[in-house]
């Protein structure tokens, strides 16, 4: 009697793609072991170890993400693509709205939180962004814009694992708020049905690279080192968003209308204008 290995076979098709994965993460875990930067640049003194885990992360994006996503966007209708990116934003506005609050900055926390209860009625759920076609724009935000505000210098540039360009202070607040489960993703990550919620996972990841290809052309095309090109417009961001926040901390009077984000529908534009009492 003979057993039929049938049952064998999906997990011995995909034993060289894995395998070649495999290869592919330890040659850049070796190479993350072995550069070294002389003279490394006084913004990034931990030069040697980030071009190392920029090389690992590099590998893991041409072998896998990468791919994945230049598939989706090519594949996926592009209403499509732009209803999933959308409800993603929409949940991200909500951190933003959490973080603008901390950071005492009143309209932008009114804003935020109009965009989210804007788009998740009338643009179904966040699948339209209604918010941004009449005039009220997103405004991104987290926890370590969040920590600069309060104070906290933005410490090293730093390069993470699988996530790429951050700072010490920018990691640290991400792995904080991920291990106390407050993040953009938290309403995805308290999900039961645990095959659903990785799957929604797997799209958030592909559709964050999939919007990512067109920058990652332009770095190509105008870089010579795409290392320093990356690091240096993140710090820059960086720096721009955190003094940005950090002015005008007094908090509107929410009595007064103007002070809110206007959702109504644009007025025609051959409607006369009010008299001004002359």
């Amino acid at each position: 009697m003979t057993h039929n290995p049938d049952h064998l076979r999906p997990a011995t098709a995909r034993t060289p793609r894995l395998a070649k994965l495999a290869g592919i993460l330890g040659a850049a875990a070796l190479i993350t072991g072995c550069a070294t930067v002389q003279s490394p640049n006084p913004n990034d003194p931990w030069e040697s170890y980030n071009r190392s885990m920029f090389a690992f992360n590099d590998a893991v994006d041409k072998a896998l993400l990468k791919p994945i996503a230049t598939g989706y966007d090519q594949l996926m209708p592009d209403p499509v693509q732009s209803c999933v990116h959308n409800i993603f934003n929409n949940l991200g506005d909500a951190w933003s709205a959490i973080n603008s609050f901390f950071q005492g900055r009143g309209h932008d926390f009114a804003n935020s939180l109009g965009r989210v209860l804007f788009n998740s009625t009338v643009g179904l759920g966040g699948c339209i962004d209604i918010a941004s076609r009449h005039g009220s724009q997103r405004i991104p935000n987290d926890f370590g814009v969040t920590l600069g505000v309060w104070g906290v210098g933005s410490g090293p540039y730093f390069v993470l694992p699988f996530m790429g360009a951050s700072s010490l202070r920018d990691s640290t607040a991400f792995v904080g708020t991920l291990a106390a489960n407050i993040s953009p993703l938290s309403p995805v990550l308290h999900m039961t049905d645990h095959p659903e919620r990785n799957a929604l996972l797997g799209l958030y990841i592909i559709d964050t690279r999939a919007n990512l290809l067109d920058a990652d052309r332009l770095v190509d095309d105008v870089a010579l080192d795409r290392y320093s090109f990356i690091r240096d417009a993140y710090i820059q961001r960086r720096k721009a968003l955190v003094e940005g926040r950090g002015n005008n901390y007094s908090m509107p009077d929410y009595a007064n209308n103007e002070t809110l984000p206007d959702y109504s529908d644009d007025e025609p534009a051959d409607k006369p204008a009010a008299s001004s009492g002359n």
